[in-house]
């Protein structure tokens, strides 16, 4: 069972996203899901630590939000078919993506 996230790591988060940038202590690369693998059961979703909320399901992928990513192993653990890599490369989110973000967050909050 996941553990639920302090009120300061979920602020930190919102931040990120008000940001729409990364920690600057992170040191790991963010993750990124190889849309031609996944089977889009979500469990790489309810595994990611609340504290991070990077995963986002878009209907017919399923999606991790770099800025939001630490690059922890927590999906990659979940992922039943190994579709999960990190991602040296990765390029910011566009604002269509971010306006996901921006509306589940609201809607969590």
């Amino acid at each position: 069972m996941k553990k639920p996230a302090s009120s300061a790591a979920l602020s930190e988060r919102a931040d990120r996203i008000a940001e729409r940038s990364r920690a600057g202590n992170w040191k790991k690369p963010p993750r990124r899901i190889e849309t031609s693998e996944c089977i889009t059961c979500d469990s790489c979703l309810r595994g990611c630590p609340a504290e991070f909320g990077a995963i986002f399901d878009r209907g017919l992928d399923v999606v991790i939000v770099p800025e939001l990513c630490s690059g922890c192993p927590a999906c990659v653990l979940e992922c039943p078919v190994d579709c999960i890599y990190v991602d040296e490369d990765w390029t910011p989110t566009d604002d269509t993506l971010w306006t996901h973000v921006e509306l589940t967050a609201e809607r969590a909050a």
